[in-house]
């Protein structure tokens, strides 16, 4: 009778990219079998990820070639993408993921996202293995932005566009994937030209837009005047606010006060029962390295959403997970990400620029 594992794995650079590793626990009846560390170089999160779940699923297939294997992951990226919900248009991260599903057979193989709190074995693992590179006497490189800045790869530039103004954006009412998707309001409209000039200036070469009501009509506003036609994607749609959709704040701390005070309290919290700060940073994160994966070294424009570009904003400070809580995105403003695509480093240009008043 074949046997069953779980493993769970991580992985982690100091600088993404920058030095990085992997850690992974296999585990068989409760009982841990292995733990597997390794330094990997120079590489990013989500590299380091990927590596630990391919190593550990290689040591599997060395015990049973025919066991089944739960793979606990807490980057939803990796755990979407490798149960194949997620597509992967980069193509360093296709053939890391072609290497993953070759390590053990892939019918054989379950994907489940788990918390950042229950995965602290592997975490612990991969610090450890960092912390041995990182002793004082010797040079590690966590900066790499200046040397990427006189070099001749072109980035990917991204212009985050949060859409124009409605009607329930001055009361901060949510209104999320699940709601009333509401139209522009004329204030707007008018902010929306003023975009629309300034990026013009800009040149981009591809609109992408978020297939919600105000996005698609932001977008239009700025095709019109740019004279590049426009797509949707789902993958830029605002966060899903459930049950609160509709309502404003002061409502929902008075409809479900407990939800709130842990809504405010925890980036992991599905608001209303739909979409935590969690989720939708990893389908932020997939859907920037998919742009960059199909667009290298083009200037794009996404018009897209207030937690989305929060979002975009963390990932590209590889800031952690709460600093979302300090970030808020003007309507119609601007916020510029410049990714190379050779490694996927990230540089933070611009933060909610407006162009009127």
């Amino acid at each position: 009778m074949a046997r069953h594992f779980v493993i769970t794995a991580d992985g982690g650079s100091r600088g993404n990219p920058g030095p990085a590793a992997f850690g992974a626990v296999v585990t068989e009846n409760g009982k841990v079998l292995k733990e597997i560390s390794e330094a990997i170089g120079l590489a990013t999160n989500n590299v380091a990820e990927y590596s630990g779940v391919l190593a550990a699923l290689t040591y599997v297939n060395t015990l049973d070639k025919e066991a089944t294997v739960e793979a606990l992951m807490d980057s939803k990226l990796v755990v979407e993408q490798m149960s194949g919900r997620w597509q992967i248009k980069h193509e360093n991260m296709r053939e890391l993921a072609k290497q993953v599903r070759q390590a053990h057979p892939s019918h054989l193989v379950t994907y489940k996202w788990i918390p950042r709190e229950e995965n602290s074995h592997a975490d612990r693992l991969v610090n450890d293995a960092l912390d041995r590179i990182s002793s004082p006497s010797e040079f590690i490189q966590i900066n790499f932005l200046n040397e990427r800045l006189v070099s001749d790869e072109k980035p990917t530039r991204i212009y985050l566009i949060r859409h124009g103004e409605t009607p329930l954006t001055p009361s901060r009412i949510f209104s999320g994937a699940g709601g009333s998707d509401p139209e522009l309001s004329e204030r707007g409209r008018e902010d929306a030209k003023s975009v629309a000039q300034e990026l013009a200036l800009r040149k981009p070469d591809v609109i992408i837009a978020s297939p919600m009501v105000r996005t698609r009509q932001t977008a239009q506003i700025i095709s019109d005047i740019s004279g590049i036609d426009y797509s949707c994607d789902e993958a830029w749609i605002e966060a899903s606010f459930g049950r609160w959709d509709g309502l404003s704040v002061a409502e929902v701390k008075e409809k479900y006060p407990d939800e709130y005070r842990e809504w405010v309290s925890s980036a992991s919290f599905a608001q209303g029962g739909g979409e935590s700060y969690e989720d939708v940073m990893a389908r932020t994160e997939e859907a920037i390295d998919n742009l960059v994966g199909e667009y290298p070294g083009k200037t794009v424009v996404v018009v897209t959403h207030n937690v989305v570009v929060k979002a975009a904003v963390c990932l590209a400070l590889s800031a952690p997970i709460e600093s979302i809580f300090h970030v808020d995105i003007a309507p119609c403003s601007i916020t510029t990400v410049d990714i190379w695509p050779s490694d996927g480093l990230r540089a933070l240009r611009s933060v909610s620029e407006k162009f009127s008043d």
